[in-house]
């Protein structure tokens, strides 16, 4: 694919600056040119993000209105309204959408404006597909139509993050097997995330999350309680920013409260994670969420530090038991008590663990190899057009 026109179209700028900027650089790179579609209001991104990035890259960023959460049936139409719209103006060779939305809405605007060719990212099954009671089972469903239709495109592929996504979509039918690929996550800068040896002193352990109550931010607490009660020397830190605008997120004076107690630190949002890696001794993930492949396990594997982190897809992906680190049942606080405390006694094993996740990390989860393996798949679909 060169001289091409490329449509990244996401629910967040920042996301697409923070695990898909490679394969955009690889485009542009390529001769392409390169547009991002996004909402301008962001509901939460970082502090030290900004849209002008996008522009520093070399992209052209274009304003649409989506909201994540919205329910109401005239902001989705506007939505859909606004991506046709911009297809038809653009006129763009490839789109890639991103999340859920994007590629509901995207789908359906691409076959409305006769889009050449269309790719359609799954970054994890997220809480939709883990949520039960309420609303959450017709939300689902409605989602997996959603997929069905978006997969009705004569020229379009699918991407996940890992085999357990694609188990569950293709069961559901909501996929066409023989037109997906699993590409692992968003991969990771491995000359960004040196290894460095083990620092040594009193074991950190950190979890580097978006603190909602999904990522298991309770159950870290509490294995942290349990351990420091037990006379375990050692130091547990959040690593993370707040979102007000998100009723899931953990609120910030539950955080100072765990401070006020010395269960733990919290270190607010961090824009110098190989910094933060290489304070640490171990880093911890105990989602229940649906994840894709979680970007700081990559890029904990590619420092060199052992992670212990929840047995789900796309968790397990990045995190080998017995090998890399270790994996435990999803909210057994239990076992996560008992996993940390074997890495934080045991400096050797970590040295193992973490010397083998690099090798991890080399072998399959380099950005480099992610945005190649993309662009194949762009050159694949340009090649049907």
């Amino acid at each position: 694919m060169t001289g091409k026109r490329l449509l990244f179209v996401t629910n967040e700028s920042y996301f697409f600056v923070s695990h898909r900027l490679p394969v955009g650089l690889a485009a542009r790179a390529a001769g392409d040119d390169v547009h991002i579609a996004a909402p301008a209001d962001h509901v939460w991104a970082p502090p030290d993000f900004s849209v002008d990035a996008l522009g520093e890259y070399g992209f052209t960023f274009h304003p649409i209105p989506l909201s994540r959460r919205s329910r109401n049936p005239l902001r989705e139409a506007a939505t859909l309204m606004a991506l046709v719209r911009l297809y038809r103006s653009l006129r763009p060779d490839l789109v890639h959408h991103m999340t859920v939305k994007p590629i509901l809405y995207g789908s359906l605007a691409a076959r409305m404006t006769g889009v050449p060719a269309v790719v359609n990212l799954v970054t994890g099954l997220g809480q939709l597909f883990v949520a039960q009671g309420g609303v959450a089972p017709v939300l689902r469903s409605l989602a997996i139509t959603g997929y069905k239709i978006a997969r009705g495109h004569p020229n379009a592929w699918t991407m996940v993050q890992n085999h357990g996504d694609l188990e569950v979509l293709t069961e559901a039918q909501a996929i066409n097997p023989a037109r997906a690929t699993v590409v692992p996550g968003s991969g990771v800068d491995l000359n960004a995330f040196p290894p460095s040896p083990d620092p040594g002193g009193t074991p950190v352990v950190v979890m580097p999350a978006r603190l909602i109550w999904e990522k298991g931010v309770q159950t870290f607490a509490d294995a942290a309680r349990s351990l420091k009660a037990d006379g375990v020397n050692a130091r547990f830190a959040l690593v993370g920013g707040t979102q007000p605008s998100n009723p899931r997120s953990v609120p910030e004076h539950t955080m100072r409260q765990w401070e006020a107690e010395g269960i733990l630190e919290w270190w607010g949002h961090r824009s110098d994670m190989p910094e933060v890696l290489s304070q640490a001794h171990i880093v911890c993930l105990p989602s229940t969420y649906g994840e894709g492949v979680p970007k700081i396990l990559l890029e904990a594997a590619a420092s060199g530090r052992p992670a212990v982190a929840a047995d789900i897809p796309g968790c397990r992906e990045a995190v080998h038991h017995g090998e890399t680190g270790l994996l435990t049942a999803p909210g057994d606080g239990a076992a996560l008590t008992s996993a940390l405390a074997t890495l934080i006694n045991d400096a050797s094993l970590r040295g193992t663990y973490g010397a083998q996740a690099r090798m991890l990390a080399e072998a399959k989860f380099s950005d480099r190899l992610v945005a190649e393996r993309t662009m194949t798949v762009y050159k694949q679909l340009m090649d049907q057009e």
